[in-house]
């Protein structure tokens, strides 16, 4: 027993890989790793962002044909195979191509029998140097998803989406009890953000949202370099009060477990009255769309989008 509640324990996987060009061998070597994650005890394994692809977005407008596949496909249909033959939960973020001809940066997710439970579809899309998603990816319309698996119910929340309270927020209102976070993001080598240490503040939020939410954290971030991006790897489990329960290397290829007590989401929410104490009727500015219209670029920010594209131009 836990605070007088029932524990409630799973064990969850992140899969953080470095990924070449061949697309093939990415998802050969991803299910090796799925498989050893199962081994391990895993019963949801979530694999990072475009796991199968190089990120190609660091770049504007490759063919997006290069690189999406449809659902079901070659990769959705391995992961439901696997997930199925291994009795586990996967989840797999893959670049879409849905059946109207529209792309999506999009996290399906299997369940221990291989079926498709559904898609979440990547709601907040970058377009910065180096991460120019919207040339390549809608903005998910169809909503936040809680996932119901025998092990527990969670969402699924991609990449961008990570430095949004308002999102993590969301999910835990609608029932979610893990937040999983499959991530691309890495520094770009021979540039200094004026603004400090990008992977401190990626870390961070998302420990903030754990707590503020009391729900525990999954970020699966992949490693390596791939042109003037280093991928900082450093993939974490965090519990629902923000306490790191393991953390990957910022360079190697790794699989992080880690058995989380779901029964201490109530605990921590209703102990700091994280819900029960809001003020909703205090939070209209959330909505309103005048204050993103007053919204203005800096010359700061133009004149540091301008350093960056010449160090990726190079």
């Amino acid at each position: 027993m836990t605070n007088g509640m029932k524990n409630k324990f799973v064990t969850v996987a992140a899969v953080q890989s470095a990924v070449s060009a061949d697309l093939e061998a990415n998802l050969l070597k991803t299910v090796k790793t799925v498989e050893q994650a199962a081994r391990k005890g895993a019963q949801i394994i979530c694999l990072q962002e475009l796991f199968r692809t190089p990120y190609f977005p660091v770049v504007p407008k490759v063919p997006k044909e290069k690189y999406a596949e449809t659902i079901p496909g070659k990769t959705t249909n391995t992961m439901s195979k696997l997930a199925k033959k291994l009795g586990v939960v996967i989840i797999a973020p893959i670049f879409e191509k849905d059946k109207n001809g529209k792309y999506y940066n999009t996290a399906a997710v299997f369940d221990e029998k291989g079926k498709l439970l559904e898609k979440y579809h990547k709601i907040h899309i970058p377009h910065d140097p180096g991460f120019y998603e919207k040339d390549y990816f809608e903005k998910g319309e169809s909503g936040y998803k809680i996932f119901k698996t025998k092990f527990g119910n969670f969402a699924v929340l991609i990449c961008f989406d990570q430095w949004f309270p308002e999102a993590a927020r969301a999910v835990k209102l609608s029932g979610a009890e893990i937040i999983f976070y499959p991530t691309a993001i890495a520094n770009v080598m021979g540039y200094m953000p004026p603004e400090g240490n990008w992977h401190n503040a990626w870390e961070t939020v998302m420990r903030g949202h754990a707590i503020a939410n009391g729900i525990p954290v999954v970020a699966a971030n992949r490693t390596g370099v791939e042109g003037k991006s280093r991928f900082w790897g450093q993939s974490f489990i965090c519990d629902a009060f923000g306490k790191i329960l393991k953390r990957a290397s910022a360079t190697k290829e790794q699989i992080i477990i880690a058995k989380i007590d779901l029964s201490m989401n109530d605990f921590v929410s209703n102990s700091w009255g994280f819900l029960h104490d809001r003020r909703p009727d205090t939070y209209k500015i959330l909505t309103d769309k005048k204050f993103v219209k007053n919204l203005v670029r800096s010359k700061k920010v133009e004149e540091e989008e301008k350093k960056l594209k010449k160090i990726l131009e190079k």
